[in-house]
């Protein structure tokens, strides 16, 4: 009588934690959005501080690190499920923005392509019955709604004040903003 090895058991018992492919490319690609998220974020914090905007090249740079613990939750959870990460490679984001405004304006157009692929992501796990990987997402459903509202408030600032003084004030306010790792889900 030959037996399967132990994992071949594991991944043919009914309700075994097995992504489906189908599931598993999506939570890779979306790996990689997150990255390349970070990576975005990244180079509008280094060009504010190039316009000596050091409050929003810190805000950017708190967004950054925001969208690789995003990333990291993605990696996790693949491989809590059993599946393999696969990186691939990321591509290089712009440099230059016309202000500031321009900068986070863009921001909350990446925001809403980010919104848009995380409700893909939960339609594809209901497609799927895949309920466990429509749990984990719903914690990305509901941080989406805080992203791209902290940026229309950063926005709204910018465009009360222009390019006059009160720049100055918003970009001094924008700095306070830190990063603070989400506790554990319970």
């Amino acid at each position: 009588m030959h037996l399967k090895p132990e994992s071949e058991k594991l991944n043919t018992l009914p309700g075994a934690i097995m992504l489906k492919k189908s599931m598993l490319k999506a939570l890779n690609e979306q790996i990689n959005a997150e990255i390349y998220s970070s990576y975005l974020y990244l180079s509008m914090s280094a060009y504010c501080q190039s316009k000596d905007l050091v409050g929003a090249a810190s805000w950017f740079r708190v967004q950054a690190q925001e969208e690789l613990f995003h990333a990291s939750k993605f990696f996790d959870y693949i491989q809590d499920r059993d599946g393999l990460v696969t990186l691939t490679e990321i591509a290089g984001p712009p440099t230059t923005w016309k202000s500031a405004l321009a900068a986070f304006e863009q921001a909350l157009e990446h925001e809403q392509l980010v919104t848009a692929r995380i409700n893909k992501l939960v339609d594809l796990a209901l497609k799927e019955s895949d309920h466990t990987t429509n749990t984990f997402v719903q914690w990305f459903v509901n941080e989406q709604i805080e992203e791209e509202a902290s940026v229309r408030q950063v926005i709204g600032q910018l465009r009360l004040v222009g390019d006059g003084s009160g720049m100055y004030l918003v970009d001094r306010e924008l700095g306070t903003r830190t990063f603070t790792m989400p506790a554990p889900a319970a």
